[in-house]
């Protein structure tokens, strides 16, 4: 097989089963909490605090990208399907004139954010070259299939729009307004999954550090609020219209 088709074929097993990320992820943090100084971050409060700020921001900045990108987007550009790529529209205009894969983009910050929690270097350079790879063929398997879809059309786009580092030269205006229920439709279960990340490394982290489970009150209230939130908005997305948009995926 040649390498083109290997490519396409292994990002389209990948893009189909993306879902899964996070229970990757979730599993290969805990040998890396273990091997981490944990001592480091649990007695000293500042340490802790700015690992946790600073972690926060990185995430906060991915899901800043997505919910531009998501927010902004045409109807027929782009959905949360798992059984193929799925475009009727080319987005070119507002952040999709800067980079071509916001999304992933947005993804690699919201995740490595997680990472960084977890307080060790090694571990987030790994976990940063494994997404280099993941997306890197799922982003091929992407564009191979918006190339047959689109043509020419995609081509002079893409000529012009790096891949994941940004470029402001060629910015366009996006007409496209600003949805916040087009946000809430389709962000909540990545959210949610971001907050509970988060709470697991600092579960495991006090776990192995004191030999014991030790749910804090904070764990629970935080994790309370974002179940029942997410649970309000999925039933709101599937027994309503509240959250419905004729222009919009």
């Amino acid at each position: 097989m040649a390498l083109r088709h290997s490519f396409e074929k292994s990002g389209n097993f990948l893009f189909k089963h993306r879902g899964q990320i996070p229970l990757i992820l979730f599993a290969i943090a805990v040998p890396a909490i273990f091997l981490t100084d944990n001592d480091y971050f649990l007695k000293s409060k500042m340490a802790y605090w700015i690992l946790l700020g600073g972690s926060i921001l990185l995430t906060f900045f991915g899901q800043v990208i997505r919910s531009i990108a998501i927010a902004k987007s045409a109807k027929q550009t782009s959905g949360r399907n798992t059984w193929g790529h799925e475009a009727k529209a080319l987005n070119q205009t507002g952040i999709y004139s800067t980079v071509r894969h916001p999304l992933y983009l947005g993804n690699f910050f919201i995740w490595i954010g997680i990472v960084c929690f977890v307080g060790n270097p090694w571990f987030a350079l790994i976990v940063s070259l494994l997404f280099w790879l993941y997306y890197e063929r799922i982003a091929f398997s992407e564009e191979v299939f918006l190339e047959r879809e689109f043509g020419d059309e995609y081509i002079e786009w893409s000529l012009k729009t790096p891949a994941f580092i940004p470029s402001f030269k060629h910015y366009t205006k996006s007409e496209v307004r600003f949805s916040v229920k087009t946000l809430l439709r389709r962000e909540y279960p990545g959210i949610s999954a971001a907050i509970i990340g988060f709470l697991f490394v600092d579960f495991v982290r006090n776990w192995i550090y004191f030999g014991e489970p030790k749910w804090l009150v904070s764990h629970g209230v935080i994790l309370f609020v974002a179940l029942m939130i997410s649970l309000v908005l999925r039933t709101l997305k599937h027994h309503t219209d509240v959250l419905r948009e004729e222009d919009r995926s």
